[in-house]
C-alpha cells in the first residue's frame, strides 16, 4: 500500500486533527507492520499520539471505524482519543504507548506479563453492537464441520497476538491493532499465542505449559484446542500458498509442529 505522510494530508484533515491535539510539531511515519494508508506518531503541543487512517473513498475505510469501536471495549488496548472525518479522510487517534516489543523466547522476563495480558483478554466479551463474522465462520472449510462447536464463543478475540502488535511497558503488555478482532472462544488468543511462542523458540510442550497458566486455556477441552491447532495450520498454510510473504513460512512451520503435537483434530 502507498503510504501517505502527515504533511501530505489535505489542510482540512490536518486542521480537524489539531483541534484535538493542538499544533503538530512534527510527525514520524510508522515503518513496516502497519497496513494503513496513513500511520504515524504525532508530536504535538499536548504530547504524542498515534494516528492511522485512510481516504473516505477507500473500500477499507469501514475497517477503521470498526477497529475504533472494538478498541473502545478491548482490555489492554490503547485508549481511543478521537475520530475525525475531514478533507476526504477518516483519521483515528490513539494513545501513544511507549515501550518495546516483548521478547517471547524461552526464559524471557516478558513471558509472565504476557500471561497476565492473555488472562485479561480471556475475560472480555464481544461487544454486541459490533457485527463481525465469528471465528468459526471465518475459518469455515478449514476444519471438520462436526467440530464447529469447538470454535464457537462470545469472547472478544484479537486473533493476531504477534509480538509486533504488543508493547511491553512498566505496567504490563499492551495490545495494539484490533482490526482483525472477532468473536470466538475465550481461550483463543492464548491458543494463537502458543504458535507465536513456538516460533520464538519454545517446543510445543513448553509453549502449552506457558499457555496453561491462563485459566481459560487450562479449562478448554483438549478436543477443542486440537481442532483450533489444525484449523490454524490449515488457514496459515493456505495463506502461504495463495499470498506468500517472507515471514509466513516460519509461522506455518510453527503451526504445523503444534498441530502434529496435538494429534488429530477434535481428539
Amino acid at each position: 500500500m502507498d503510504r501517505t505522510a502527515w504533511h501530505e494530508l489535505p489542510p482540512a484533515a490536518q486542521e480537524a486533527v489539531e483541534k484535538h491535539t493542538g499544533r503538530v510539531d512534527h510527525a514520524e511515519t510508522a515503518g513496516s507492520g502497519v497496513m494503513s494508508r496513513l500511520a504515524c506518531t504525532l508530536h504535538t503541543a499536548l504530547g504524542r499520539a498515534f494516528v492511522k487512517g485512510t481516504r473516505l473513498d477507500d473500500e477499507t475505510a469501514w475497517m477503521y471505524d470498526y477497529e475504533a469501536r472494538v478498541t473502545r471495549c478491548a482490555p489492554r488496548a490503547p485508549r481511543l482519543l478521537w475520530q475525525v472525518e475531514a478533507g476526504g479522510w477518516l483519521l483515528v487517534g490513539y494513545e501513544f504507548i511507549d515501550g518495546h516489543h516483548p521478547d517471547l523466547a524461552p526464559g524471557s522476563a516478558d513471558l509472565a506479563p504476557l500471561v497476565a495480558t492473555l488472562t485479561a483478554l480471556s475475560a472480555a466479551s464481544w461487544p454486541a453492537t459490533v457485527r463481525k463474522k465469528p471465528l468459526h465462520v471465518r475459518w469455515r472449510g478449514f476444519f471438520p464441520a462436526d467440530c464447529t462447536p469447538d470454535l464457537e464463543g462470545g469472547a472478544l478475540v484479537h486473533t493476531d497476538v504477534s509480538a509486533l502488535n504488543m508493547v511491553a511497558t512498566p505496567d504490563g503488555i499492551r495490545l495494539l491493532d484490533w482490526a482483525l478482532a472477532c468473536p470466538g472462544p475465550n481461550w483463543a488468543d492464548t491458543a494463537f499465542a502458543v504458535v507465536r511462542l513456538i516460533h520464538a523458540g519454545h517446543t510445543p510442550e513448553q509453549a502449552e505449559e506457558a499457555a496453561r497458566e491462563v485459566p481459560a486455556y487450562r479449562a478448554a477441552s483438549s478436543s477443542a484446542v486440537s481442532t483450533f491447532a489444525h484449523a490454524l495450520h490449515a488457514v496459515w498454510e493456505n495463506r502461504e500458498r495463495t499470498d506468500p510473504l517472507p515471514h509466513r513460512a516460519a509461522l506455518t512451520a510453527a503451526a504445523r509442529s503444534w498441530a502434529m503435537f496435538r494429534g488429530p483434530a477434535g481428539a
